[in-house]
C-alpha cells in the first residue's frame, strides 16, 4: 500500500487520488516509515527526527499550512516542541487523504494505520485547521468534500461510525477482522461499512466538522439535500436512543443491536442480545460503545452527551445564520437544553460527574482518554475550567480513584480498557492542558508528552508506564492533530510558556 501522490505545487487541487497514482509516486508505506526515525534530528536535547513524507509523497499540500508551521517553529523556544509541531500539524494532510475528487465533491480520509474513515476521527483530524479554511480555498474545498461524503454515510447508516471508500474512488474495501462474526440489526453492507459500532460521538463529529466549515466559509452550499437528510437521520437516532429499554407494559424497545458471535468474532458480545444494559428515561441519549470503540457499561455516557448538547446548539446557530431549516434549528435547541439539564440532574453526585449512568440509579465513576471524555469537558465547550464540579471531578480523575489512571517513573495519564490499565494515552495529557490555566500543570503535561514519543517525534495512541518504547499505533492522525491543536491554543492563551516572546499567535492574524 502506498500513501502519497505527486503534486506540482504546494497548494494542490486534486482531481482523483487512486492507488495507481500513488504507486507512481514511489512513496514509502507510512505505517512502516513512522516506526523508525527519519530525516534530520532537532537541535533540542531529545533530537527528535523530521517525520514528514517527501513533498511529492504528501497526500495534500497547502501553502497556508506551511506558513503556520514556519510561523510557529521560528517562535517556539524549545526545538523539540517545534519539531513535534512540525511533524504533527500537517500529519492529516500529509498522510491521510486517501481519495479526493473535487468535481464529485467527495473525499475519503483514513485514520492513519487503519485504512477506514471514522466519523469521530475525521472531525478531530481536521479540527486544528478550522481557522485556516477562510485563508485557503483549496483546503476548504477538501473539507467540504469530506463532509459531503460523510453525509452519504450518515444518511444510509446513521448507527455506524467507520466506513469503506466511496465506490467512485475505485479503492477496494478493506476487510475488517474485528467485524467478522458480528451481527448488526438493522443489517449493514460491509462493502460500505467498515465497522458498525454505534457511538453517539461519531454523529457529533460530523456536526462538529460541518459547523467548523460553515463558520469559516459561510458557504450554504454545504447544506445540500444530502447533508440535510443526514441531519434528519441524526435526530432519528437521538429520538430512538433516548427511549427507555422497557415501555409501560414491559415490552422491550429496540431500534438497534450489535453483538458478537462466540468463537467467530474478535469483538466481545453486547449484553442482552446485543441491546446493552437496560436504561431508563433521563433526557440523555444512550450509546452502545464509547469513543474508544469499547463497550459501554451503562448507556448514558456523560461526555458524549455533553458533546452532543454543545454541537446541537452549534448546529442551531449555523442554521439560524444561514436562514435555513428553522424547524431543525428549533429541534436542535430543545434537545441541547434537554440533554444539558439531564447531565446535571442524573450524572453529578457529591459534585462528581459519573462517566456513565443508566437512569435507574447506577453510576460508573471513571474516565477514558478518548475525547469526548470527562477531562475534556472544557475543550468540548460544555463548561468552564473553573466550574466547581469539574474541578472536583478532575482531581478524582487524575488520581488512583479513577481505575484507568496510571503513573510510572516517566509517563502518566488516563487510559482505558481499549489497550489496558497500565498504558495511558498521551491524548489524556493533551486534554489536561485544555482543562487548566495553571502554568506548572500545563508544562508538566506538555513535557510528559514531548519526552515520551520513543524518539520518533509523533504522538502515539498509548504508552506503557513501564517502558516508553512499548507503545501502540505509530501512526495515529487524530492524536497528532490534537497535539497540534493544543499548541495553537497555548500560542493564543499562554504564549509565554512556549514562545521566545510573550506575543500571542493566531494563524492568519
Amino acid at each position: 500500500m502506498k500513501l502519497g501522490l505527486r503534486f506540482g505545487s504546494l497548494t494542490a487541487i486534486v482531481s482523483t487520488v487512486s492507488l495507481a497514482a500513488v504507486a507512481q509516486a514511489d512513496c514509502p508505506d507510512y505505517t512502516t516509515y513512522s516506526q523508525s526515525p527519519q530525516g534530520n534530528a532537532s537541535t533540542g536535547p531529545l533530537g527528535l527526527p523530521y517525520m514528514r513524507p517527501d513533498p511529492a509523497c504528501r497526500t495534500f499540500n497547502s501553502t497556508i499550512v506551511e506558513k503556520v508551521i514556519s510561523d510557529m517553529t521560528t517562535r517556539l523556544k524549545d526545538p523539540d516542541v517545534a519539531r513535534l509541531f512540525e511533524n504533527t500539524f500537517p500529519n492529516t494532510l500529509d498522510t491521510t487523504v486517501k481519495y479526493y475528487d473535487q468535481s464529485k465533491n467527495l473525499a475519503f480520509i483514513i485514520t492513519g494505520d487503519i485504512t477506514a474513515q471514522w466519523l469521530r476521527d475525521t472531525g478531530n483530524q481536521f479540527a486544528h485547521y478550522r481557522s485556516l479554511l477562510s485563508l485557503d480555498k483549496d483546503l476548504a474545498t477538501l473539507v467540504k468534500a469530506v463532509i459531503n461524503n460523510e453525509a452519504r454515510y450518515v444518511t444510509q447508516y446513521p448507527y455506524c461510525g467507520a466506513f469503506q471508500p466511496p465506490p467512485e474512488s475505485g479503492l477496494a474495501p478493506t476487510h475488517n477482522d474485528w467485524a467478522d462474526g458480528v451481527v448488526v440489526n438493522p443489517p449493514v453492507n460491509n462493502q460500505t461499512v467498515f465497522e458498525c459500532k454505534y457511538e453517539i460521538d461519531s454523529l457529533c463529529g460530523f456536526i462538529k466538522l460541518s459547523v467548523s466549515y460553515y463558520q469559516a466559509t459561510k458557504d450554504t452550499s454545504m447544506m445540500n439535500n444530502n447533508w440535510l437528510y443526514a441531519i434528519d437521520q441524526i435526530f432519528r437516532v437521538i429520538n430512538e436512543q433516548s427511549q427507555p429499554s422497557f415501555d409501560a407494559n414491559f415490552n422491550y424497545v429496540s431500534y438497534y443491536n450489535w453483538t458478537g458471535t462466540p468463537g467467530a468474532s474478535y469483538s466481545p458480545a453486547v449484553d442482552n442480545s446485543g441491546n446493552g444494559e437496560p436504561k431508563g428515561y433521563t433526557g440523555m441519549v444512550g450509546t452502545h460503545h464509547r469513543p474508544s470503540d469499547d463497550l459501554s457499561v451503562f448507556a448514558f455516557l456523560t461526555p458524549a452527551n455533553a458533546m452532543l448538547s454543545v454541537e446541537l446548539q452549534n448546529l442551531a446557530t449555523i442554521l439560524d445564520d444561514a436562514k435555513l431549516a428553522p424547524n431543525v434549528s428549533a429541534q436542535a435547541k430543545q434537545w441541547s437544553k434537554t440533554i444539558e439539564e439531564a447531565i446535571w440532574k442524573y450524572t453529578v453526585v457529591d459534585n462528581i460527574f459519573a462517566y456513565e449512568t443508566n437512569g435507574l440509579g447506577s453510576r460508573y465513576v471513571m474516565d477514558d482518554a478518548n475525547v469526548p471524555s470527562l477531562l475534556s469537558l472544557p475543550y468540548l465547550g460544555f463548561l468552564n475550567r473553573t466550574q466547581p464540579a469539574f474541578v472536583a471531578t478532575k482531581k478524582m480523575l487524575m488520581s488512583r480513584q479513577n481505575p484507568y489512571y496510571a503513573k510510572g517513573a516517566n509517563f502518566s495519564g488516563i487510559g482505558g480498557p481499549h489497550v489496558d490499565a497500565w498504558n495511558p494515552w498521551p491524548m489524556s495529557q493533551i486534554s489536561n492542558v485544555f482543562s487548566t490555566d495553571n502554568d506548572a500543570e500545563i508544562l508538566n503535561s506538555l513535557y510528559t508528552i514531548v519526552n515520551n514519543t520513543d524518539g520518533l517525534g509523533l504522538i502515539h495512541e498509548s504508552v506503557s508506564i513501564y517502558d516508553e518504547s512499548d507503545y501502540t499505533r505509530p501512526w495515529f492522525a487524530w492524536a497528532n492533530s490534537y497535539f497540534a491543536e493544543m499548541l495553537l491554543d497555548l500560542a493564543q492563551r499562554k504564549p509565554h510558556l512556549i514562545f521566545k516572546d510573550n506575543k500571542p499567535y493566531t494563524p492568519g492574524m
